[in-house]
C-alpha cells in the first residue's frame, strides 16, 4: 500500500532534508522539482538542492500537469519539492493584474490549483506510488500588507489543508525537527 505524506515548515526549517531522509535507502524516487531560475540567488539555492540529494534519483522539473508528467516514468517513489512553489508558478502562469482581481476569479484559481493536486494524488493512489510533498507553512504569519500575498496565503493556505486532509501521514519541521502531526 502506498503512503501519501505531507512534510511542512518554516523557510530553512529542514523540511527539505528530512522529507529526503524518508527515501534515503531507496534509489527508486522521481524527484519533482517545482522552482525555476529567475535569478543568481534562486540558480544558487537550486544548486544546492541538486548536491544535497541522491544522485541515483530522477529529477523532474516542471508544475505543471505532474499527473500526467510521471505516466513517463516506472517509479515507486516521488518526492515533490515544493507545493507553494508550484501554487506560485501556477498563479503565474496566466497574466492576471491581482490588484484587480476579484473574489470569483481568485475562487476560480484557486480550483484550478487544487485540482492539480488532485490530480497528482489520484494518480499516486491508483499507481500505488508513495508521495511525499513538501510546502510552506504559511498560516503562522502576519497578515500581508498587500492582495497578491494575501492571495497567495490564502491558496497555499487551502491547498496545504487539502492535501493534508488526503495525507495518510502529516509532519510539521521546526528546527530541524519533526513532529508528527498525523
Amino acid at each position: 500500500m502506498n503512503k501519501i505524506i505531507l512534510v511542512t515548515g518554516g523557510s530553512r526549517s529542514g523540511k527539505s532534508s528530512f522529507a529526503e531522509k524518508i527515501f534515503k535507502n531507496t534509489d527508486d524516487v522521481l524527484y519533482i522539482a517545482t522552482a525555476i531560475v529567475t535569478d543568481e540567488e534562486m540558480g544558487d539555492r537550486i544548486k544546492k538542492h541538486i548536491d544535497s540529494r541522491n544522485s541515483r534519483w530522477t529529477t523532474y522539473e516542471g508544475f505543471y500537469d505532474l499527473d500526467k508528467a510521471i505516466e513517463k516514468y516506472d517509479i515507486s517513489n516521488i518526492l515533490l519539492d515544493c507545493v507553494t512553489i508550484m501554487i506560485t508558478n501556477l498563479m503565474f502562469k496566466e497574466k492576471i493584474d491581482f490588484d484587480k482581481i476579484s473574489m470569483g476569479k481568485i475562487d476560480e484559481l484557486l480550483d484550478d490549483i487544487k485540482t492539480q493536486f488532485e490530480k497528482l494524488i489520484l494518480k499516486a493512489r491508483v499507481a500505488n506510488i508513495n508521495l511525499v510533498m513538501v510546502t510552506n507553512e504559511v498560516g503562522s504569519g502576519l497578515v500581508p500588507e498587500n492582495k497578491l500575498s494575501r492571495v497567495f496565503r490564502d491558496i497555499a493556505g487551502f491547498v496545504n489543508q487539502y492535501i493534508a486532509s488526503q495525507s495518510d501521514e502529516v509532519y510539521l519541521v521546526s528546527c530541524g525537527l519533526p513532529l508528527k502531526l498525523k
